[in-house]
């Protein structure tokens, strides 16, 4: 009962860069555009998708399967502090458990008609990640990282494993990669400097993205409504993606 044109994973090599942010702004972008946008938030013991989004209603079930919630533009999203009593309690879980939860978004969801789906992936190279990998059809990963070269080091797993799974790479997003002052208009780098060029050109990635701290944007999602971002770092790189996709001859 779903049809899905093109999965995207969303992954980094540690948490706290930014991820389940990247991922709910491709789905903004994602509408703005006019397709249909879901997230899949496979981030089972940390989910921030719902608060990002301002939802607070439960997924329902029946007989054929779960609805996933669907936020104020139109964003199908499947997580599992939609199906929680208390969204504040942990998920408590061993990995092959965390897996199995993140197969049965994939499988038992209802998603109807999706050109792109995003999925969120838990941070590092563990049991979940593995398995979106091997049970869903993604098309390419995005992968996101900020500038410090412990956090470089860590992305070449990430994107090692990617490789290792014959999943293409398809954008590097730096996150809070500088500030701009407001006043002079100068940017500086308050995690040091760049590496992100170094990375992508060792693995042959042509698209880079560099996200600049915004405090307007982390206020957005405190309050629920990463909806009204604009972002056009990101809508460039739905462009790219769109362009990648649109070669394969899938997309409506």
């Amino acid at each position: 009962m779903s049809s899905i044109k093109n999965v995207v994973g969303v992954v980094s090599g540690k948490g706290g860069v930014g991820k389940s942010l990247v991922s709910a702004l491709l789905a903004c972008s994602t509408r703005r555009r006019g397709y249909e946008a879901a997230v899949l938030d496979a981030d089972i013991t940390g989910p921030s998708i719902p608060k990002a989004f301002g939802l607070s209603e439960r997924m329902t079930g029946s007989e054929f399967g779960v609805m996933p919630v669907k936020t104020k533009t139109g964003v199908s999203v499947a997580s599992i502090n939609l199906l929680v009593d208390d969204p504040a309690s942990p998920v408590v879980w061993r990995g092959p458990i965390l897996a199995g939860a993140v197969k049965q978004f994939w499988t038992d969801v209802i998603w109807n008609d999706v050109d792109f789906m995003y999925v969120d992936m838990p941070p590092g190279t563990g049991d979940v990640p593995l398995t979106v990998f091997q049970s869903i059809p993604i098309k390419g990963i995005v992968v996101v990282a900020t500038p410090q070269d412990l956090v470089s080091l860590i992305v070449e797993k990430a994107i090692k494993m990617a490789e290792m799974m014959n999943i293409p790479i398809l954008a590097l997003v730096e996150n809070m990669s500088y500030y701009e002052c407001p006043d002079c208009g100068k940017r500086h780098s308050i995690f040091g400097d760049s590496k992100i060029e170094e990375v992508a050109k060792k693995y042959g990635i042509d698209k880079i993205v560099k996200l600049p701290i915004d405090p307007a944007i982390a206020a957005a999602c405190d309050h629920g409504e990463v909806e009204s971002v604009v972002s056009p770092f990101i809508d460039e790189t739905f462009d790219y993606l769109l362009t990648r996709f649109e070669s394969l001859g899938n997309n409506k």
